[in-house]
C-alpha cells in the first residue's frame, strides 16, 4: 500500500506536464482564434535590436502571405511541406520574417534583394527534393553579423516565375 501511494505521489507532477500551448493544440475543446499576420517594418527598424546571431528566417503563416498579397508568388520553403520563410516574384520584390516581423526587400540585381543593412541572395541548386522540387540557396546578411547565414531549401512558384 506504501509503495502505491508513494508511486501516485510521484505522478502528480508529471500530470501538469501536457500544457503544450502552440498554435494549433486546442485545450479544453476550443478553437485556437485564427493566426494574426506579423506586422511590416523596415530592416532597420525590425532588426534594430535584435542580437546578429538571432537573424534567421522564420516561417510565415497564411495570414502573412495574405498580408503580403505573395500567394501566388514563388516561395522558399526549408523543408517541402513547410510554410515559406521567404517570397519574391519577377517584378522586383520580397519578403522575409526574421524577429517576428514581415521584412519587405526590393531586387538590387538577379537573385540578390536587400533593405538598408539586410541583403538577402538566392541560388538554385541543380537538385531536386523527394516531391520534386526545385532546391534552391538563400543566404542572409544582415547588419552587425560578421558571418552570413545560408540555408538549403526548396522553392515553388505559383506563377512558375522560379
Amino acid at each position: 500500500m506504501n509503495k502505491i501511494a508513494i508511486l501516485t505521489l510521484a505522478a502528480l507532477p508529471l500530470a501538469a506536464c501536457n500544457t503544450n500551448t502552440a498554435v494549433g493544440n486546442d485545450r479544453e475543446a476550443q478553437l485556437d482564434p485564427p493566426a494574426t499576420a506579423a506586422p511590416i517594418e523596415s530592416a532597420a527598424s525590425a532588426l534594430a535590436n535584435l542580437s546578429p546571431g538571432l537573424m534567421l528566417p522564420e516561417t510565415m503563416s497564411e495570414a502573412d502571405l495574405a498580408t503580403l498579397g505573395a500567394e501566388n508568388t514563388c516561395q522558399f520553403r526549408l523543408t517541402e511541406v513547410a510554410f515559406p520563410s521567404f517570397v519574391y516574384d519577377n517584378s522586383g520584390g520580397g519578403a522575409i520574417k526574421i524577429n517576428g516581423k514581415l521584412i519587405p526587400v526590393t531586387a538590387s540585381a538577379s537573385g540578390e534583394y536587400a533593405d538598408g543593412e539586410l541583403r538577402i541572395r538566392t541560388r538554385l541548386l541543380d537538385d531536386e527534393g523527394d516531391a520534386g522540387l526545385q532546391m534552391q540557396e538563400l543566404i542572409v546578411a544582415g547588419p552587425r553579423m560578421k558571418d552570413e547565414f545560408g540555408f538549403w531549401g526548396y522553392t515553388t512558384c505559383g506563377n512558375s516565375e522560379a
